[in-house]
């Protein structure tokens, strides 16, 4: 999302015409240091009140990008590109350890982001997952621009559109382990805060956050632990809780395994060196 709220809320309309079965919403957006992109989370917000949607039990969730741990203004460069790409990859990842179709909806934000959500689902969706693109006529989209218009009526046109999508993650696995990040050196502030956090974790959390560092995805975690992926998320739960404490993160801020293992990863393998 780039600011405009009614790019989610017309998307969520359609789904529901159709008959989707959603329980979650996760929305990626640039930071909310933008006011434009703080309008539009405070009016999702409001749609959302009660974890609910329309009189649907539907629960909201937002991830700011990020690089190098600080919220992106803007994709501008292949670094910050690159930031993109492996967090749209890792949350993808993990949210299809859940076994849940996907909806995607590649509209609104910048178009970059779009292009590597697209790429990194090829590697990690299967053919029960969708990818949709929104379109809406341009007159009512400058009617409906900054959220003026939060629920089209049935004859402005808005349309959702299916997008071929060939998941070669899904005949050729071997590409998703070609696509995991090379190590990066470790940041002396976000050491800091991974030694604060760890020493408030319990023995069976440290685990947890130890097996998850190594780059294990949530599944193979709780298998090497011998827990089921239920607990293994009860573990997370809790210590992602402690890291936004850590890093000062606001309480709603989605937060993944691919946090962990970004860290935590460069913290242990220092830590275990001491």
């Amino acid at each position: 999302m780039g600011g405009q709220a009614q790019v989610v809320t017309f998307v969520l309309d359609a789904l529901l015409e159709q008959g989707a079965s959603l329980n979650a919403i996760l929305v990626l957006h640039l930071s909310p240091e933008n006011p434009r992109v703080r309008h539009a989370l405070s009016q999702l917000s409001r749609e959302f009140a009660g974890d609910s949607y329309r009189g649907h039990p539907i629960q909201f969730h937002h991830l700011v990008l990020q690089s190098e741990g600080c919220p992106l203004t803007a994709i501008q460069d292949p670094a910050t590109a690159n930031a993109v790409w492996e967090l749209g990859r890792d949350l993808l990842a993990e949210l299809k350890q859940a076994h849940q179709p996907l909806h995607l909806c590649i509209a609104g934000g910048p178009r970059i982001l779009a292009l590597t959500l697209t790429s990194a689902a090829m590697l990690y969706c299967d053919h029960g997952d969708r990818l949709w693109h929104l379109f809406t006529p341009r007159d009512f989209l400058e009617r409906a621009r900054d959220g003026a218009i939060l629920h089209a009526p049935p004859d402005a046109g808005v349309t959702l559109l299916p997008v071929p999508l060939l998941p070669w993650g899904s005949y050729f696995p071997a590409l998703r382990q070609l696509s995991q990040p090379l190590a990066t050196p470790p940041c002396p502030d976000d050491l800091a805060r991974c030694a604060e956090t760890w020493a408030h974790l319990t023995p069976r959390q440290q685990e947890v956050v130890a097996v998850l560092a190594e780059g294990y995805l949530p599944q193979e975690a709780a298998d090497q632990l011998c827990i089921t992926l239920k607990t293994l998320d009860a573990h997370k739960t809790a210590i992602l809780a402690e890291c936004r404490n850590a890093w000062g993160m606001p309480e709603d801020a989605h937060l993944t395994y691919h946090f962990l293992r970004e860290k935590f990863g460069p913290y242990l393998k220092t830590h275990r060196q001491t």
